[in-house]
């Protein structure tokens, strides 16, 4: 069984929500990145969304832009990214998802990627620019590959749209809680209630939340209506505020993280 499905499996019998951390492959550089996704591990971390940086991160507010164009400034690529994973893999099993856009993986090739992803232990894919009306030739090669392939649906997503993605996503749907871009918010937006009763109605695939989630007290009441909680623009503000020390990065990000999972976990 894939590692998502396993992972949201247990969560369910153990009536737990599930805390999906962000952060952006090689920021600041790839050494600290296995060492934030092996502290986040050990934190409590559900699952691990590593981003792929790229230079038109459409779907990304400033924060993780920065952080995008910071890794960029060190060289990192996807096939970096790749072998930090197979790196990643003997020393961890948490569930690993790629969060990147459609160009890097494109110009590498289809069968090359997935080939790759598989044989390091990826176990998703989340590209914000695909849509999913063009979605079909990913789905079947991420489908031989047990690849789970994540859509997004945002608050503007017309019904129609949102029972399509709920009967194809696979691993979880990611429910975007606000209009926009990726970003700390003072408050979660009430839109997010409407989408998931809606989405439940079509899918028993697990519904999380993220964009905007910035406290332990957004995660909690998310974490009471959703089946996870993703985080990563507040994750990657305490890289930002600690760079150049790479012990307080660390600290940081476990103490943080910590206070997320005792919101999340109540």
């Amino acid at each position: 069984m894939n590692r998502i499905d396993s992972k949201f499996r247990k969560l369910k019998q153990e009536k737990k929500s599930a805390f999906i951390p962000y952060i952006c492959g090689g920021d600041p550089n790839l050494d600290i990145t296995r060492k934030l996704v092996l502290t986040l591990d050990k934190a409590g971390a559900d699952i691990i969304e590593l981003g792929v940086p790229f230079s038109d991160p459409i779907a990304d507010g400033p924060t993780i832009q920065k952080a995008s164009e910071r890794a960029l400034e060190n060289g990192v690529t996807l096939s970096q990214l790749l072998q930090l994973v197979a790196d990643l893999r003997t020393e961890t099993d948490v569930p690993i998802v790629l969060m990147g856009y459609y160009n890097p993986i494109f110009v590498m090739g289809l069968e090359e990627f997935f080939t790759k992803a598989r044989s390091v232990g990826v176990d998703g894919i989340i590209i914000p620019d695909l849509p999913i009306e063009e979605s079909d030739p990913i789905q079947r090669i991420a489908a031989q590959y047990d690849i789970k392939v994540v859509f997004l649906v945002a608050p503007t997503s017309t019904v129609e749209r949102m029972t399509k993605i709920a009967k194809s996503g696979g691993g979880f749907i990611y429910c975007v809680s606000v209009t926009g871009v990726t970003g700390t918010r003072r408050e979660i937006s009430t839109d997010v209630v409407p989408m998931i009763t809606e989405l439940r109605k079509h899918t028993k695939t697990p519904i999380c939340v993220g964009f905007g989630i910035s406290n332990s007290e957004q995660a909690r009441s998310i974490s009471d209506i959703a089946d996870g909680v993703v985080v990563g623009s507040a994750i990657i503000d305490q890289i930002e505020s600690n760079l150049g020390n790479e012990t307080n990065i660390i600290e940081s990000v476990e103490k943080f993280a910590t206070e997320l999972i005792h919101g999340i976990r109540g």
